[in-house]
């Protein structure tokens, strides 16, 4: 494995840009952006928009969603170095 693959949805609403958004915020009508991710890489491997928004706030959306994609993958890594650690010392390592 070479890298982990992570995504997120980050919008716009309100003249705010929100990432992972809920129920009503994505059914407010706001546009939305889906980004895959690979961190290692730093690589964007999927962009997905569903309405035209302007080339100044399709950029900050992007970037939060990016940085969402960043946590996640940061926080993937700990739980599986951790889970990891419990499999050595279970089988005595």
């Amino acid at each position: 494995m070479r890298d982990l693959v992570t995504s997120c949805i980050a919008g716009y609403l309100n003249s705010t840009p929100l990432l992972d958004l809920n129920y009503l915020e994505d059914s407010a009508g706001g546009p939305d952006v889906t980004v895959g991710f690979l961190p290692k890489l730093d690589k964007v491997t999927l962009l997905q928009m569903d309405a035209k928004l302007p080339v100044d706030i399709v950029e900050n959306v992007m970037q939060l969603a990016i940085e969402g994609c960043k946590a996640i993958a940061t926080y993937i890594r700990e739980v599986l170095l951790e889970n990891t650690k419990q499999l050595e010392y279970r089988r005595g390592l």
